[in-house]
């Protein structure tokens, strides 16, 4: 099921699951693999690489809930 934000993307939305909602943004990129601790999602997104349902994200305590589309290098990954 796509949201229909956007247009062509490099491929589809990536489902990741959840157990208990919300979930903080670091906890999320964690938990689909784009990182590998903590330390490494400041950076990215001070650097602005990391985006919150089309829009650049800067939080890292930003709160998820299912149905949410984060994207990191050009792939997108859904909160299910």
């Amino acid at each position: 099921m796509d949201r229909g934000a956007g247009g062509d993307d490099d491929g589809p939305v990536q489902d990741v699951t959840i157990t208990e909602e919300p979930i903080r943004l670091s906890q999320f990129l964690k938990l689909a693999g784009l990182v590998d601790s903590g330390s490494d999602v400041r950076p990215l997104l001070e650097g602005g690489e990391v985006s919150v349902n089309r829009e650049t994200e800067t939080r890292r305590g930003r709160r998820l809930v299912r149905g949410d589309v984060v994207e990191l290098g050009g792939d997108e990954f859904r909160v299910a």
